[in-house]
């Protein structure tokens, strides 16, 4: 009886201390959820007592270096249905279809899916969605957000970029400084019932969006506005498939302006340029990637005679010349068993360094690159930058394609001298003669300057890489003296400008494969001669009927610097 008795009482006393550890357990969850989780739980009953509708946030404007507007934002509005809230469907389907522009079938697919929030259509004119909320249609919301819109529409283009309709960017420097540009965007909350119904006479709330910083880029929209100008009228005139033309400073690598016609229109992005390519859907996006493209970094090219100021620094540094070297031209030259032709059949005959280089002599070139030997002539290749990217502030840099070293015999080396068989960027070459004009500094070119937040309040003031001593300042000074009388006396007489000292170097490419009769037309002119203020090259692709670089780019560039000069300089002409 007492072993039952102590037995009893064990059991009492076991269930007792588990009926306390219990009871302790559940009032410490009970205080961890009503005071310490208390905010996380009122926010989770918030959310389903609460509709939200998402506000776009404005995206941080592009500016030109003087502040004028490239990219902004316009007013557009989202519609969108809630299942639960409407009283007639059948008349939001009719109203919707009819001011959207949208099939019934399509409207109708919409309206009747059980959703809680159901978009019908973003990007609507303000207008439009005005004209949708007067109706009062019970279940139906229109909400303002933004849109991005370019005040120039196809200026620039391939530069600037484009968004998608969730604005985030696609090309150029909208996806380059996305992070910068993009801002937070802000909700409109709804109060519902159980039934996600919303309450009669509740007041919505808001969370205003944050928009985006601006980007204040090196690009003037006068200049670039000549470029293009010019771009597009020499591109008709000559039928040619493209025509770009670059500015920068050499001095900093500043790109005032990149043009490439033909551009696109950035405020319809999708709509393929040339009307007469009859696009599938299957090679539609190709045709787009295509007209997206950017040729100035997206694209190699050989530079053809415009390489010559390369070949001609490495002979200068290395001692190989001097302007006064005396050379003999009969119109061609041997090399190997190989006849390469000077474009002068009859031959320029007896000149020297500085005279081979104003006629553009091939023969000339040949002879001074094999001087210089392989390994010295790619030391300048990659000392000049044209063995790496140049690191622009774009997407989608190409890099350069050439011989491996050891695979360059001389009659590879004898055609690299006047810049065929190798293919480099347009910026690349920019960039090696801007430390060819400027005393040897090698710079980074560039288009960002800095973003800041609308208050003004500066995000990121952007800094870019240089590297001094790519060439001796004495070669440079040489240099500049001698594309000055290239200009001045020779093959780029066209691309004087009245009142100003320009130097600079034509070029007439043939494309792949030799004899097709295609040619490539660029000129590279910098201004003042004697100090460099502005560099900027013509490209011209595949011109009809008179194709010499001289003839057909070079006026290109004089045209430009003939307006852009006097405002670059303050109308300071040199020389006087």
């Amino acid at each position: 009886m007492k072993t039952i008795k102590t037995a009893q009482r064990k059991l009492l006393l076991i269930y007792s201390i588990s009926m306390i550890v219990c009871f302790t357990a559940l009032s410490g969850r009970l205080i961890w959820l009503m005071v310490y989780k208390s905010q996380y739980y009122s926010e989770r009953a918030a959310e389903v007592q609460e509709r939200q509708r998402k506000i776009k946030a404005p995206r941080g404007r592009i500016l030109d270096r003087n502040g004028k507007v490239l990219a902004g934002n316009r007013t557009v509005c989202t519609v969108s249905v809630i299942y639960n809230q409407m009283k007639d469907p059948e008349k939001v389907i009719e109203v919707l279809s009819k001011e959207l522009e949208l099939s019934k079938e399509e409207v109708r697919k919409k309206v009747t899916k059980k959703s809680s929030r159901e978009k019908i259509k973003s990007n609507v004119e303000k207008e439009v969605g005005d004209k949708i909320r007067a109706y009062d249609l019970p279940g139906v919301k229109v909400d303002e957000d933004y849109k991005r819109y370019y005040p120039y529409d196809g200026l620039g283009s391939k530069v600037l970029g484009f968004t998608g309709a969730d604005n985030q960017g696609i090309i150029g420097l909208e996806i380059q400084y996305d992070k910068y540009l993009m801002g937070t965007d802000g909700l409109i909350l709804t109060p519902t019932d159980s039934k996600g119904i919303e309450q009669e006479g509740a007041l919505e709330s808001r969370v205003e969006p944050i928009a985006g910083g601006d980007l204040t880029t090196t690009l003037d929209l006068n200049i670039q506005k000549y470029a293009q100008q010019i771009a597009d009228n020499a591109r008709k005139a000559k039928g040619a498939n493209y025509v770009s033309i670059i500015v920068m400073n050499p001095n900093n690598g500043e790109i005032y302006a990149m043009v490439n016609s033909p551009e696109f229109n950035l405020n319809d992005p999708y709509t393929l340029t040339d009307s007469s390519v009859k696009a599938t859907q299957k090679n539609k996006q190709d045709l787009l990637n295509r007209m997206w493209r950017n040729p100035c970094i997206n694209d190699t090219y050989e530079p053809g005679s415009t390489f010559k100021i390369v070949t001609a620094t490495a002979a200068l540094e290395e001692n190989v010349v001097n302007v006064n070297s005396r050379f003999y031209c009969p119109g061609y030259k041997m090399v190997d068993d190989r006849r390469i032709r000077c474009h002068k059949t009859t031959g320029h005959g007896s000149e020297t360094f500085m005279e081979g280089t104003m006629n553009s002599c091939n023969p000339v070139f040949i002879q001074v690159g094999l001087d210089v030997g392989k390994e010295r002539f790619y030391k300048y290749f990659d000392k000049l930058g044209l063995l790496t990217k140049t690191g622009i502030d774009l997407p989608g840099e190409a890099s350069t394609i050439i011989h491996k070293i050891e695979n360059v015999g001389n009659v590879e080396l004898a055609t690299m001298s006047f810049g065929q068989s190798f293919q480099i960027t347009p910026i690349q070459y920019l960039v090696a003669a801007s430390a060819i004009v400027n005393g040897g500094k090698l710079v980074t070119p560039h288009l960002a300057v800095k973003a800041e937040r609308p208050s003004g309040e500066l995000m990121e003031a952007f800094q870019f890489e240089e590297k001094q001593g790519a060439i001796e300042k004495k070669t440079s000074d040489t240099m500049r003296d001698i594309l000055e009388h290239v200009v001045a006396e020779g093959t780029g007489s066209k691309g004087q400008v009245e009142g100003f000292r320009v130097g600079g170097k034509t070029a007439t490419s043939q494309k792949l494969p030799r004899g097709s009769g295609k040619y490539i037309a660029s000129y590279m002119g910098f201004a003042p001669a004697d100090n460099p203020q502005v560099i900027a090259m013509a490209i011209v692709d595949e011109p009809t009927g008179i194709y010499y670089g001289g003839q057909v780019a070079a006026p290109l560039i004089a045209r430009l610097y003939e307006n852009i000069l006097p405002y670059l300089l303050e109308g300071e002409k040199q020389g006087e």
